[in-house]
Order: structure tokens, then sequence, then C-alpha cells
């Protein structure tokens, strides 16, 4: 991916690409009453829709138990989260828009029973949502024309992040600019033909991996994005029974796949099912593998930027309208076309 000619055309293209920036230049700020309410309450819950909740918050849950926090942390939707009792815990809703209607029903519903931990993300001051919360946190990036979300996915990542930490006590200023380096690179790093023509070309496209939010975020982004169908495979899912309705014109890409797993792959799904298997990893595979560089706690930043990349890379060679899909819309995107 580049930022001239044919690319430059595509707001998504511009807007990924101001991402690196945007991690260097993060600063957690005046965030001290959530930081004292995640501390007194130890429960939290981050919730929201789409891309606003897939990979900040999966993300920040997956870095808590890595990383063995007592933090009772958990995240779903804003309709499922409707169902629980959030009564003694800190409620995070994220959404760009801050108009997203299954968020603003859950903080209404939690308002008019008294709860008085909620608490936001947002790109646009003045909405509904803001004045459901206690305190609003807006993004520094501005608004994305394009309907898939990217720059706005990754600061929120970055604000659990920071937020998380925080609460431990602890900064995060020292990985960033290591980070905007690694990410730059995943996003300008030149995708292999091979692996390009195998995405452009695939029936569907399955992303396989962790419950981080990596590979379900661009499963989504797959849909809007590049057009095809996709699916989310988590963990080692995709050895165990799937393979029986998978098609050789059907594409896995695998985030990190687990070494222990790589004879298993190609004997169930190279093998068995005769379909290709790709990779975004830190180290070489046996499978086709776009090669990244790892930042410490932030490398699933660089993993979703290279999965980015190289969506673009396949939307360019489909022709696509990189910025405006037939059907989806985003709140507060009005495209016409």
């Amino acid at each position: 991916m580049n930022d001239h000619g044919a690319y430059n055309r595509h707001s998504l293209v511009r807007e990924m690409l101001q991402t690196p920036d945007l991690i260097r230049s993060f600063r957690l700020k005046d965030a001290e009453p959530v930081i004292a309410a995640v501390r007194e309450t130890g429960k939290v819950i981050l919730t929201g829709e789409g891309s606003s909740r897939i990979f900040p918050a999966k993300n920040a849950v997956a870095w808590a138990r890595r990383k063995g926090l007592r933090l009772d942390l958990v995240t779903g939707g804003s309709r499922q989260a409707s169902e629980y009792d959030l009564g003694d815990r800190v409620v995070m809703g994220a959404s760009n828009s801050g108009r997203t209607r299954e968020l603003i029903a859950l903080f209404e519903a939690l308002r008019k029973r008294g709860h008085r931990r909620l608490y936001s993300i947002t790109a646009n001051p003045g909405t509904p949502l803001e004045s459901l919360s206690d305190r609003t946190f807006l993004l520094t990036c501005g608004r994305e024309d394009a309907v898939a979300a990217t720059k706005s996915v990754q600061e929120m990542a970055l604000f659990y992040f920071a937020l998380l930490n925080a609460a431990e006590g602890l900064g995060i200023d020292d990985q960033l600019a290591e980070a905007a380096e690694a990410v730059e690179r995943a996003l300008r790093m030149p995708i292999d033909g091979e692996i390009t023509e195998a995405v452009a070309g695939a029936s569907t496209l399955y992303f396989a991996g962790r419950d981080d939010g990596v590979a379900e975020e661009l499963a989504l982004k797959t849909n809007e994005i590049i057009r095809r169908k996709s699916g989310y495979f988590e963990g080692t899912y995709a050895l165990h029974g799937v393979e029986e309705v998978l098609n050789p014109d059907d594409v896995v890409l695998w985030i990190e796949p687990f070494e222990e797993e790589y004879e298993k792959i190609r004997s169930a799904l190279i093998d068995g099912v005769g379909m290709k298997v790709l990779a975004i990893s830190e180290k070489d595979t046996p499978f086709p593998t776009i090669r990244i560089r790892g930042a410490r706690e932030l490398t699933n930043l660089v993993r979703l930027a290279a999965g980015w990349n190289l969506l673009v890379e396949a939307g360019m060679r489909l022709g696509i309208d990189l910025d405006r899909p037939a059907r989806a819309r985003k709140v507060g995107n009005e495209f016409t076309g």
C-alpha cells in the first residue's frame, strides 16, 4: 500500500496511513475518574457494536488475561449486555459516531436504573452518547470518510490499553514509537502477489486465530472492503470438524498460527480440503506468510495493519471502490452513491 497514485484516491487508504502518527502521538488524558472507578470496583465491561468493540475490547481482554490481571474484565455487544446485571461494573461504551442505537439504548436503560459509572469513547463531540455518560473521551483521529472504520479502531484499542495500564500504575509511552514504526512498516510493505491473488480469488475468506479481536475484525473488514464472504474461526476451531464444509476455492488466513498445529493445519486443510492456507506472523511458517515486525505488547496493532494492507491490495486488484460498499453504512456517513 502506498500514499500516491491510484491508492491515494481512496479515503480508506489515507485514513489507514494516518494510523502510525496517531499511535506515535497518543496520550491518555483526563482519565483519572475512570481509572479510580476501575480500581475501586475491579469489574469492567467494554461494550459497543462492530468495529468499535471487536478489536479494541477483545484485544484488551486478551492482554489482561495474558498479563494475569485480577481485574474482572469482560466484553459483550450492547443488546446482550442489556440482559446482564451491570450494577457493580464500570461500563465503558465505544461508538465512533456516538449515535450507535444499541449502545444508546443500553446507556439509557442503565441511566434510568441509577447507574453512575457510565463512560464512553467517541470521535464526535455533542452526541447522545456523551449526554448519557459520566465522562466521554474524544478520539483525536477525526472523522472517517470511508465506511470501513480503521484509524479509530486502533485509537480505541490504544485507549483501553493505556487505561488498563494506568489502573495498574503503569505507562505505555515507551512502547508507542516502536509500535508506530512497526505499524507503518506493515501498512507499506509489499505483499507477495501469490497471497494477494489467493485472497482476491477466494470464494470465502476465513480468518483463524486467537480470540483477541484481530482475526474477527479482519473478517468484518473483508466484507466491507473487498465484498467477499468471510468467517472467523476462533483458536483451533478450523481443525475440529468445520473442514467438512470447506471447499478448495476457500482460503484461510491464519493470524500467528500455533506452531504445535502446523502439521494438523496442513493435513486437515491443505491436503484434506485442497484449500490455500496463508498466514500473518512474526516468524516464518510452512504457509505463504506476511512477515511482520513485532511491537511488544502492541503487536496486535501491527497484525491488524498487515491485514488491512492485504485487503487493500486485493481490493485494488479487484477494481473495487474501497470507500463505498453497495449496502453497508456507517452511522454519520450518508453516502448516496
